[in-house]
This record gives structure tokens, C-alpha cells and sequence, in this order.
């Protein structure tokens, strides 16, 4: 078997189409997410917090050889780290749902026998012991 056709049998599995589409979408999830989180929870949380503007925030911890000054940017890090946390919470609710879809349910519990059938027993149990 070739190389080429090997790939095209490899990449033509259900597996790897579904997770090239997997793939897309999580991307532009992301992107959902980080604009979410940056036009629409951040704002009102700088708010909150007094005026804040979380992208803004940073340290400087020097200057370069040009004399710009060098930043720790961690502003963008909590925003990135808000985006994160997100994302991690909706996939979770999405993978305990499709888990639940796929546990059966419980088996039903037998109910008693009968009582003539709980005492027939009995009378058998009594004859086998004679």
C-alpha cells in the first residue's frame, strides 16, 4: 500500500474529520469567549472595582536598550486566565450532558413474588426437608 493512499485512508476516518471539525469550532469559540470576557465581563467588573481597566494593567520592570519601557502585562494575563476558566466550565457542563446521554439507565428493580409463590416455596423448602 502507498504512502498517499495509506494518508487518504487515515484521513478520511470518522475519527479525524471529527476532530478537524472539533478543532474549527473550538477555535471560534474562543474567540467568542475572549471577546466575552474582554467587552462584556471586564468592563463592568473594572467598574466595580474602581475604574479599572484590566488590559491596562502592568508592572514596569525596566526599559529596553531603545528606552521603551519593558512590561509585565498582568492585565491581559487575568483576561487570559477569565477566558480560560470559562471555556473550561462550559466544557465541562457540555461533557457531564453528553455523559449523561450516554449512561443507560438504571435497570428496574424486580418486584416481589407473589405471596402464593413466596409460600409454595416455603411448602416445597418444608416437603424437601422431610
Amino acid at each position: 500500500m502507498s504512502i498517499g493512499s495509506e494518508f487518504k485512508e487515515f484521513a478520511m476516518k470518522g475519527n479525524v474529520i471529527d476532530l478537524a471539525v472539533g478543532v474549527i469550532i473550538g477555535a471560534a469559540f474562543g474567540k467568542i469567549v475572549s471577546s466575552f470576557v474582554g467587552d462584556v465581563v471586564m468592563p463592568p467588573l473594572g467598574v466595580l472595582i474602581g475604574g479599572i481597566n484590566f488590559s491596562d494593567l502592568a508592572i514596569s520592570v525596566g526599559t529596553d536598550p531603545k528606552g521603551a519601557p519593558v512590561l509585565l502585562k498582568y492585565g491581559a494575563f487575568l483576561q487570559t486566565v477569565f477566558d480560560f476558566l470559562i471555556i473550561a466550565v462550559v466544557i465541562f457542563i457540555a461533557v457531564k450532558g453528553i455523559n449523561k446521554l450516554k449512561t443507560p439507565p438504571p435497570a428496574p428493580v424486580d418486584a416481589p413474588p407473589p405471596r402464593q409463590e413466596v409460600l409454595l416455596e416455603q411448602i416445597r423448602d418444608a416437603l424437601v426437608k422431610r
